[in-house]
Parts: structure tokens; sequence; C-alpha cells
């Protein structure tokens, strides 16, 4: 499936603080632009890394019920059943023609009595050729060499709802019904309109042509297909509850437009390219669950005179912009897209997986991941913890000089802030920690209290640049934010005498801060005392 790529330089204690892999290199706006790396050339990919955003997904036994409640699947396991003790069948393993009505009937998809429509018919015939597929029925030739169905092994468990079950055949099937699609989008139109198949190769150079030019349609729309479900994947991890669902127009616009920049007229037109081409395929995923999908309202392109309807043109109501399009991945297609990322050698964390373990597992595990949403893996550590036992555990984690200690100890004050105010009595029990007393006193301030003793010189100013610190790791190095930050520092009135203090701190970060603070200090005379301190502290080294 399609990745998205970033620079990933990765560091340790003795190498550069600031080329430490932190949460914030896993920024909204990168997930949201150019997908599948668009815009990176080959040697960028070389030196790029895969990240694929947390998602949080329901146990597997609701997922299992899920998967048992969409209509082609359960039609699949119904004629599984039916075909108990056995079922006479054609040499292809298909249902002879005298049983494909009374399959129809079964399936609720014509009358009991009455003529059984045609196309509920084919619909049979398809849920069969799905349990023959996923081997709920097992075809085999009695000694009379009459071809009969029986039910196989799996149908029995996929029937009780044992989740590994049934997840396995969903997931198979998702994968076929995946295939299928790209294989339906890629025939020529002419085929694909009379449902022929490609006519056969002579073995001459221009039958060989046109196979090439099969393949590599099959290849474009499989990759294409990918980067789409890869995108929705990714926005459904972002998404607030409720707001999932993506207007068709907008999934092809992330496709097709590159980062940062508006669509010209010929991109909007490609747009439209891709929601045509997208449209059939992902009405056909709907079929087995992973999407929701409101396809594109066929009559628009009665309303353009029989031209493909061009997106863009002209701003448009809801009601309006839900012709072109609405699609919604479920947790099913979640959860089936993770299997396929991770069988493709992808690293596709699930929310709360670094949260399994003590304070220092989590605060690591959070410090050196880059696919990662801190807080909500903090929310699931704290969650039906007791607040001062657990305070201790997250202060005591968050001790440390090596590379990652300044953004521990920011993960712990957030950590802190969702315990509440019942953690107050372990946090005033660090106040004299020279690591930990000046957040404490922070932390203690910003509660409300009012007998927070005031830091001694030293341990304000280690706070200071253990804060600054945490920040400059945090960001990634955005420029705008930590001028931001350098706005808020307590330099007053002598700045070549606070920079003369700050420089002599003995914190693994000081010269980084520095250096920092004098390049984008827009102030020029305190920029300056802030370089010749970074070069100070260097020298001090």
């Amino acid at each position: 499936m399609a990745g998205r790529r970033r620079k990933n330089g990765g560091a340790s204690a003795g190498e550069g603080a600031a080329e430490a892999v932190l949460p914030a290199d896993m920024e909204l706006q990168d997930l949201y632009g150019a997908f599948a790396a668009h815009g990176l050339d080959d040697e960028d990919l070389d030196d790029a890394a895969v990240l694929v955003p947390p998602v949080k997904l329901p146990p597997e036994q609701e997922l299992a019920e899920q998967a048992k409640a969409v209509p082609m699947f359960g039609y699949a396991l119904a004629l599984a059943r039916w075909a108990s003790p056995h079922r006479t069948v054609d040499e292809f393993g298909d249902l002879v023609e005298e049983d494909r009505a009374p399959a129809a009937r079964l399936l609720g998809l014509a009358p009991a009595e009455g003529e059984v429509p045609e196309e509920a018919e084919v619909e049979a015939l398809r849920a069969w050729s799905l349990a023959c597929d996923l081997d709920l029925v097992e075809l085999g030739t009695t000694k009379d060499g009459e071809h009969v169905a029986v039910p196989g092994p799996d149908l029995e468990p996929a029937e009780q709802g044992d989740p590994d079950t049934v997840l396995e055949l969903w997931l198979t099937a998702a994968g076929i019904v995946r295939e299928l699609a790209v294989e339906a989008d890629s025939l020529p139109e002419e085929d694909e309109e009379e449902g022929a198949e490609p006519a056969p190769a002579d073995g001459g150079e221009e039958d060989e042509d046109g196979l090439n030019e099969v393949e590599e349609a099959r290849d474009a729309a499989a990759e294409l297909l990918d980067e789409a479900l890869q995108v929705l994947y990714e926005t459904t991890a972002f998404a607030d509850p409720g707001n999932e669902t993506v207007p068709l127009g907008v999934l092809a616009a992330l496709l097709v437009v590159p980062e940062g920049e508006e669509p010209s007229e010929e991109l909007l037109g490609d747009i439209t390219d891709v929601m045509v081409a997208l449209d059939p395929m992902l009405g056909d995923l709907a079929e087995l669950g992973l999407l929701d999908y409101r396809p594109i309202d066929p009559e628009l392109f009665d309303e353009e005179e029989g031209e493909e309807p061009v997106v863009g043109e002209a701003p448009l109501d809801e009601e309006e912009s839900a012709r072109f399009g609405l699609v919604r991945l479920t947790p099913l297609g979640q959860y089936g897209i993770r299997q396929w990322l991770l069988e493709d050698g992808y690293d596709a964390p699930l929310v709360g997986e670094l949260a399994q373990g003590d304070a220092a597992e989590l605060l690591r595990g959070v410090c050196e991941s880059a696919n990662v949403l801190p807080e909500e893996e903090l929310r699931v550590w704290v969650e039906g913890r007791e607040p001062v036992p657990a305070a201790r555990e997250l202060l005591a984690a968050a001790r440390g000089d090596d590379a990652y200690g300044p953004l521990r100890r920011m993960l712990c004050v957030s950590a802190l802030n969702l315990l509440g105010a019942e953690a107050e009595p372990a946090v005033r029990e660090v106040l004299d920690d020279p690591e930990l007393g000046g957040s404490a006193r922070a932390w203690l301030s910003a509660l409300g209290a009012t007998d927070v003793p005031v830091p001694e010189r030293s341990m304000a100013l280690w706070t200071v640049v253990d804060t600054f610190a945490a920040q400059l790791l945090d960001s990634g190095g955005d420029a705008a934010l930590l001028r931001e930050l350098i706005t808020d520092l307590p330099v007053k009135g002598d700045p070549a005498a606070w920079f003369g203090e700050l420089w002599r701190v003995d914190h693994p970060y000081t010269a980084d801060v520095l250096e920092a603070i004098g390049e984008l200090h827009t102030d020029r005379a305190l920029a300056k005392e802030a370089r010749k301190a970074a070069f100070k502290a260097r020298s001090k080294g």
C-alpha cells in the first residue's frame, strides 16, 4: 500500500540533541499534504521513513460482529450452510441452474413466490463464488463423477462468531474484492461496458501491446486505490468522532494537488478524472463493509450532456456537494487497511499500544516513536489509575539527563494534568528535586496553590533551559513556534548578565537552547548575546 514518508534522522544521547526523532514530526498538515511521497525525488525516498498514524479500533469481538453483519459476507455464510450436507454444482463449481432461484430466495433477494429477477440470481451466484473463494464450501467429485460442494471446516467457527476465524475470512474476502475492483477498473471501456472478457491474444505484436496496456492500466488503478485508502486511513485517524466522512472531491484533491498549492484549471480536470476512476472501485469495497459510500450521482453526467462533471467550477451547498460522492472508512476498513500495511512491512500502531507498560516504558515509547499521538497514549495510561501512585511513577520516570530527558518531563506534566488535583501530594514530594522542582512548582501554581515556594536561582535557570529544550525537541525546529516561546523568556534589563548566568547552567541542552535563541530572536542585540553565550557553553564542555 502507499506509505507516507518523511525525513528520519534518528539520534542517540551522544548525537546532536536536535536530531532526535520526535512526536512532533507527525504534524497533521504533513499527513494532509502530498500523499504517497509526492514532491520527493528518488534520493529523498532513499532517506525517508514511512509514517502511518495510530488508529483506534474496537475490540476484535466487535469487529467480528460487524463483519458478520456485512450482507455479502453474511450471504456467503448462509449459502455455505445451505450446502450441507452437500450440494450439486456444475463442473466450474457454480450453482446449477435449478438451484439459483432457491439460493436467491434463501438470501432474501427475491420474493418467496413468483418469478426471481435475473439480478437476484446473479447476486446469489456472486455470494456463492465468495463462499467458494473463502473455502466456506469445498468442491469435490463423487465416485459417480458428480460435482458437489460441502461445507468447509471454517464455517462452524465463523457462524459461532469466533473473532480470529471471522476476521481472517473477512480480510480474505476484502482482498478479493479489492483485487477484482482494480481488475474491473483496468478493463478497456468497450469490454467493461459489455461485461465481456478482454479479447484473447493471437500472439502478435499488437496483442502483446494490448496486454501491456491492460497491465499498465491495472497497475495504475491499483496504485490509485492504494493511495486513496491510505489517505482515508490517515484522515480518519485524526478525525473527530462523527466527522470521518470525506467528500470524494476532497479525497481526489488530496491525491492530485501538490501540498501548499491551489488547484489550477488543469488540476481540477485531474481531480474529476480521479473521482470518476475511484467511484466504481470504492463502490465495490463498500459491499464488503470497508467503506460507507455514496457514489457520484449518475444524473450529473446527464446534466452535463454526457460529459464528465467537473468539480470546483463553482461553490456548492452541502447537498449538491454530496452528489459528487461521499466516503467514510468504517472501523472494519481501518482494521483491513492496517492489516494490509502490516503485511507490507509498515509500522501501523494502535492508539494505546505504548500505554501497556509502566510509566518509564510509556514516556520512553512516546519520546522515541515518530508516529504517535502523545496525549492519547497518556490518556490511556492514566485511565483507571490511582492519581498519587501514578504521579509518583511518572515523576520518577521523568528524571534523567539523556537526549529525551526534557521531553519526558514535559510529557510527565501533561500526564499530571490528566490526573488532576488529586496528584498534588506526589508533586509536592519533589519540590526540592533539582530536575523536577521547577516544573512541580509551575504545575502547583497553575493548579491555584498559593503556598508554592520560590525556586532557588539555579533551579529556576535550569528549568528555563529544560523547558525550552523540551519545546525545541517537541516542535521539531518549528521556527514560528520557537519565536513565540523566545518572547516569553525572562530576559529583562541586562541580557548580557542573564545570558552570562544561563550559559553556566549544567544541562546537556544549554548550548542548543542558546544557539536556537541566537538564531531566532528578533532583537539583534539580544540574539548576539545569546550566540556569544552559546559559544561559551560549547567551549565549557
